[in-house]
């Protein structure tokens, strides 16, 4: 299955120019966040700016500034936590403040409704921009996801954040916890979920505050950052004549040392130099979850930020272009997590099952479903394309290694087991992995993880999709509040979990909290419903189907999504009802 990710990245976005600015930050911004700390009865959160003064940049090919302007909640004395969950789709997204007092943590019920899904606190913060005259310009709310790029803003603070790196966007997403780590800031700049605002070139003056609302809720000092904000108007035309003649400086000699480190992703068949993205700041287009998608298998809804590393960004700027395929992307939208390594050699002894703690294999229900051509424009053809997510409820994860034997085409594969304390204590056979040369494949799949099906308005199946094999990567936090969960999974990306083409082993995994996410819409992955007649189907995403894999619970790993097709030949229509509260397609 090819999981592709868009050829224009989204804009400018937070992980590492932003990090970067929190750990430089100025000694007076230091000072300022430390202020609190010294009163008792001061605040335990903050906005600071990280710098005074921003420039940023209309394209005369895409007009809009994004308003990135290095402004950032500070969490101090102690970190704000927050769970953020819901039973059920019946029942309402809910959030519940982890308050620590006296060294001991309490759990603070905040009022319902104070968010609506898992992308951040909405209508966070409050930003206003006057003119060289004065004149206010802009006034704007904008959401905030804690888990956004942050960094330390003192030395005695923990080295790192036990946080997560993103907030959600899987419409079916359970559970997730938010935090802003003790002696930390997180960027306020809401990324992907805002939009541009048309501003002239100039200079202006930002105040960007705290909504009442939750200054009130988490006792934040009404006290604005105000940042001088410069607009410069550029063309994309100008850089890219730039860089060509910076690229025919770097080949003459010049800039040696500077060439692997700038390499863009291998293209995928059909994203070649004509996808060529435009400037950094330029926004990409909302995804449908069944199409090419930058965050991988999210669905209709937008990457959630931070989306930009800054070594990809390091290569956009560059002027390499960054391509549609499964190679070299960030899937939790900040990061590129390490493979794992295989064990050395293949398991010895006698095969065991032993009573320790194993993996829950649980499905989501289908979204992002579309009626598409199947990637190829026949007449009369029709097919319907959606995206399937299998998650990890845990307590343990799911570990496969795969050998193979030299000069075979597959490997054996081998799922392990763990006691309480880590400790390897029992293996079995679980199948084989099998290399697909497919252009956007190029990796190793093992087989039978999961299987789709069109059911009929009985349930009696109608469809089935050719798709069997699967490279496992933990590509969506499903619910990272569940017991043992990972927040920072390794195995987050193609490129780094599924292995090349001569590798002698692998190790795939599936984390306690993380899901993988497909999308099916190529041919014989997307259902083809040509002679299918209208009518009431259910899309079924089924886990470990040929229960080769050992679990906990075998009762749940069905999952259905209720749909409609209607229209005519060539031109069919699918309506997707919503799934008890969650209304997403």
């Amino acid at each position: 299955m090819t999981r592709r990710r868009t050829a224009r990245l989204r804009r400018t976005l937070l992980a590492g120019t932003t990090a970067i600015a929190v750990t430089a930050v100025t000694a007076g911004i230091v000072a300022a966040a430390q202020e609190p700390a010294k009163a008792a009865t001061g605040p335990k959160l903050g906005i600071v700016a990280a710098t005074t003064s921003v420039t940023l940049t209309s394209w005369k090919e895409e007009p809009g500034v994004y308003l990135d302007l290095g402004t950032y909640l500070i969490a101090e004395r102690t970190p704000l936590e927050l769970k953020v969950t819901r039973k059920s789709y019946k029942d309402p997204v809910t959030v519940t403040q982890t308050v620590y007092e006296g060294g001991k943590a309490k759990a603070k019920k905040l009022p319902t409704g104070t968010v609506k899904d898992f992308s951040g606190l909405p209508g966070f913060s409050e930003i206003t921009l006057t003119d060289q005259a004065g004149k206010k310009v802009l006034t704007r709310s904008e959401s905030f996801c804690p888990n956004n790029a942050s960094g330390r803003v003192r030395p005695d603070a923990p080295s790192t954040s036990k946080y997560p790196e993103s907030c959600p966007t899987n419409p079916f997403t359970l559970g997730s916890v938010w935090g802003v780590e003790k002696g930390w800031a997180a960027n306020t700049y809401g990324g992907s979920y805002t939009e541009p605002v048309e501003l002239p070139a100039g200079t202006y003056t930002a105040k960007v505050g705290v909504a009442k609302k939750y200054r009130d809720l988490f006792g934040i000092a009404d006290k604005a950052a105000t940042v001088k904000v410069t607009v410069v108007e550029r063309s994309g035309e100008d850089e890219e004549s730039t860089t060509g003649a910076a690229s025919r400086s770097a080949k003459a000699g010049e800039h040696a040392g500077h060439g692997a480190g700038h390499q863009a992703p291998t293209a995928h068949a059909g994203h070649g130099p004509g996808h060529a993205p435009s400037p950094a700041e330029a926004a990409a287009p909302v995804t449908s979850g069944a199409g090419p998608s930058y965050n991988v298998g999210h669905g209709p809804l937008k990457a959630a930020p931070p989306a930009l590393p800054w070594a990809l960004k390091k290569k956009q700027l560059s002027g390499a272009a960054p391509q549609a395929r499964d190679t070299g992307g960030q899937t939790d939208g900040s990061r590129q997590a390490p493979a794992l390594e295989p064990l050395s050699k293949r398991p010895a002894g006698k095969p065991s099952v032993p009573d320790v703690p194993k993996p829950d294999l649980r499905s989501l229900p289908a979204y992002g479903i579309t009626i598409s051509d199947g990637g190829r424009d026949i007449p009369g053809k029709d097919h319907l394309a959606f995206s399937a997510n299998v998650w990890n409820a845990g307590p343990a994860q799911l570990v496969v290694d795969g050998f193979r034997s030299p000069g075979k085409a597959k490997m054996d594969a081998f799922q392990y087991f763990y006691d309480a304390k880590g400790k390897q204590v029992g293996y079995t056979p679980t199948g084989t992995m099998e290399w697909d040369p497919r252009p956007g494949h190029e990796h190793w799949h093992f087989t039978d993880f999961a299987s789709y099906r069109l059911l009929k308005a009985d349930k009696k199946e109608a469809v089935r999709s050719g798709k069997e094999a699967f490279c496992l990567a933990n590509t969506d936090a499903v619910d990272y509040t569940v017991k043992n969960a990972n927040w920072h999974p390794n195995n987050t990306d193609l490129a780094t979990a599924c292995g090349e083409e001569n590798s002698i082993s692998v190790r795939e995994v599936l984390d306690v909290g993380s899901g993988d996410t497909y999308t099916q819409d190529l041919p014989g992955q997307s259902f083809d419903i040509t002679d299918v007649p209208n009518g009431t189907y259910y899309i079924q995403v089924l886990a470990n189907p040929e229960k080769r894999l050992k679990e906990t619970n075998l009762g749940n790993n069905s999952a259905l999504r209720k749909i409609v097709l209607g229209g005519t030949p060539g031109k069919r229509t699918v309506t997707v009802p919503a799934h008890d509260l969650v209304n997403a397609n």
